[in-house]
């Protein structure tokens, strides 16, 4: 996966929405962040170094002192709507993983260049496919429903068509809200 970018909404409180892409394939998965990772995950995405280090660039620090690297981080599980990752690093040929929160396995591995991964199960249940011709999000959800076939759409199209409009609108917070409904009604 890749960074696509991040997003927040006014009705959000702080919270922002990461949105990692699906490489190679047509899948968007939005996690939802604090602004202080948000901040850091930007703030090294841009290339820009505060003064004093960062508590991840901290992290970092720590994990070089000891020989370390970071080689990958895996979104690995989806519980009750949290985000589990594991932060898997190499040290004299041990493999070494710890749970961590996802923001924060991200933001150390755009410190570290490390890639990311998430699991196909995690990606099944909340990931948003786009087409895959599409360019961007906004390009991939763009789709023309004429006014009566509307008007007939069941619940979970109802839903769907609402998840679309709140992608387009990068509303990411109620996106996440709908997709956790859709998979409700779903799994009924």
């Amino acid at each position: 996966m890749e960074i696509l970018g991040l997003s927040t909404s006014p009705s959000s409180g702080g919270a922002y929405a990461l949105i990692l892409s699906e490489v190679g394939g047509n899948k968007r998965l939005p996690i939802i962040i604090g602004s202080f990772e948000a901040q850091a995950i930007a703030l090294e995405l841009e290339n820009i170094k505060p003064p004093r280090p960062m508590t991840h660039d901290l992290l970092k620090n720590l994990v070089l002192s000891f020989n370390t690297e970071i080689k990958y981080i895996f979104v690995n599980e989806l519980l009750e709507g949290t985000f589990y990752a594991q932060v898997v690093m190499q040290r004299d040929g041990d493999v070494v993983e710890l749970d961590a929160r996802p923001s924060d396995a991200i933001a150390l591995a755009v410190r570290f260049g490390s890639n990311i991964y998430v699991a196909e199960s995690v990606l099944n249940e909340a990931g948003i496919s786009t087409e895959p011709e599409s360019s961007t999000l906004e390009e991939a959800l763009n789709i023309e429903i004429e006014e009566p076939v509307k008007k007939s759409l069941s619940k979970l199209e109802e839903l769907s068509e609402a998840l679309k409009e709140a992608i387009e609108s990068e509303n990411y917070e109620k996106a996440a809200k709908i997709r956790d409904t859709i998979q409700k009604l779903k799994a009924n």
